[in-house]
């Protein structure tokens, strides 16, 4: 399929970034959400001249945080609502919720206080606000909400262990179940709708201070989702959610029997014949959140790694084509302005680099995967393109500490040689990393925000392949050093981001 004239424009200005996501924010709560921190992390940003805030997915998660096996491609975090936005708007008194709970059903307490306090006193401006919210996410809205009513009223089980007639979607039973459940409903609609317009306004201040927020899609979902539940038509499974195929990666630098993430696969025929329709409302919603969209394993839009779904590990899969060039093209027909990132990590063919291309699509380089004494490593400095970001490290990566500290995972003398860095103590080392990264022709240079902290392996994000102790990070602006701030906005002048 030809390719039209609309693909990515790269900014003309040079600019640095940095990584993290609103649950590691500073806060009372188990974990952080889009209140006054995410103002001041966006203000802090500001006053040192960098110009996009970078996350992870922002959807619901399962019992295991994971933001990549989201419950919904389209909804919000509940969990991320802000409790004193509420209180502010007098919607909620925190003196009548019992704080002795935990903090997950303090906050649900809370929310539902919200919504019973906002049916009686909301102003007549709000309850259209709401209902345009409804109108205008009707797409997935109904389906999800009635999807997360369902899921709560059978303690958590997943859409196929439900009652044949809800798990086959049959018309009286969704009728029965959605007057059964029409408060549940209203409650999960309305955190949506909180959601949403809490993020807007997140949005509109950081565009006020002259932020990006920069924002990561999955390339697939889970499935225990809504997506799946509902429009079962465009994945690879039968009417109950069996699969005989499931989705990974084969073994890599992160595991030696690769992952086996156990997503469905996509039915690109069906969705080939219907041009897309579910990927054009996806993006519709991601678009509403943010000003860049990063495709979280780009290279499953050329080949999915297919893995028997009885084996155990991902050893034995296979590559299988996807339409990746036509869901493209007709992906940039739609929208006016698309401006994607893609996350070209890992074994990498010279078909996935020649779609990446052909739609001028950025991608992304990382350097702690620079330093193995190769000096043609494609993520050394002097091999990269202007068209690419440069990232000391990932979410999936050991912080830049961390990475020094473990002298096994890169060649130690090449690195100090590269960076200038023999001899010096490792916070020292740390910045000679971010030194290297912003003196990188690439246009976006992004920092993890622990290595802006300086912390080791303790502050590590994610491990690849495990499933405990992730996603739990979080820092306190007491471990925001005066003397890093004033050196990366010096790295910011010198080297014009």
């Amino acid at each position: 399929m030809a390719v039209t004239s609309v693909t990515f424009t790269m900014p003309d200005q040079r600019a640095a970034g940095v990584l993290l996501h609103p649950t590691s924010l500073p806060g009372p709560l188990q974990h952080g959400d889009i209140g006054h921190a995410a103002y001041r992390f966006i203000e802090f940003l500001h006053s040192c001249g960098i110009k996009v805030w970078q996350m992870l997915p922002l959807g619901p998660v399962h019992e295991d945080k994971s933001p990549y096996q989201c419950l919904s491609a389209h909804a919000g975090n509940p969990a991320l609502i802000s409790l004193d936005w509420l209180v502010d708007r007098k919607w909620l008194d925190l003196q009548c919720v019992d704080r002795t709970m935990d903090d997950e059903h303090y906050r649900m307490h809370c929310l539902q206080q919200a919504k019973i306090n906002f049916d009686q006193q909301a102003s007549q401006t709000w309850l259209t606000r709401l209902n345009v919210f409804k109108q205008k996410h009707a797409a997935w809205l109904a389906d999800y909400a009635l999807f997360m009513a369902l899921k709560q009223h059978y303690q958590g089980a997943a859409w196929f262990e439900w009652p044949l007639a809800l798990r086959h979607r049959k018309a009286e039973a969704l009728a029965e179940s959605s007057a059964q459940l029409s408060e549940l409903i209203a409650q999960i609609i309305f955190e949506q709708f909180i959601f949403f317009t809490q993020w807007h306004e997140v949005r509109e201040y950081a565009a006020s201070h002259d932020v990006k927020l920069f924002g990561d899609m999955p390339i697939f979902v889970a499935l225990d989702s809504a997506d799946v539940w509902a429009q079962r038509q465009n994945f690879l499974m039968n009417e109950n959610g069996e699969m005989n195929y499931v989705a990974g990666v084969p073994p890599d630098a992160f595991s030696d029997t690769g992952q086996r993430w156990g997503n469905p696969l996509y039915d690109w025929k069906f969705m080939s014949n219907d041009g897309f329709e579910w990927w054009k409302s996806r993006f519709t919603t991601q678009l509403e959140l943010f000003d860049l969209i990063r495709i979280d394993h780009f290279r499953g839009l050329e080949a999915c790694w297919q893995i028997p779904a009885e084996e155990e590990t991902a050893m034995n899969g296979r590559w299988e084509k996807v339409p990746g060039d036509a869901l493209l093209t007709a992906l940039f027909n739609h929208f006016s302005s698309l401006p994607l990132v893609a996350e070209d990590l890992g074994v990498i063919t010279a078909e996935v680099i020649a779609l990446k291309n052909r739609f001028n699509l950025p991608g992304m380089k990382v350097l702690q995967f620079a330093f193995d004494g190769n000096t043609q490593n494609p993520h050394l400095p002097h091999q990269h393109q202007s068209h690419d970001l440069i990232y000391t490290g990932t979410h999936d990566n050991n912080t830049t500490l961390g990475w020094i500290r473990d002298t096994s995972s890169y060649n130690s003398d090449y690195f100090e040689a590269y960076t200038a860095s023999g001899g010096l103590v490792e916070e020292k080392k740390v910045l000679a990393m971010m030194r290297t990264a912003m003196a990188s022709v690439s246009y976006l240079c992004v920092i993890p925000m622990q290595d802006l902290l300086m912390l080791g392996e303790e502050a590590r994000m994610n491990t690849p392949g495990t499933t405990e102790d992730n996603w739990q990070w979080r820092f306190t602006w007491k471990q925001l050093k005066p003397t890093i701030v004033d050196t990366v906005k010096q790295y910011i002048y010198v080297y014009q981001r």
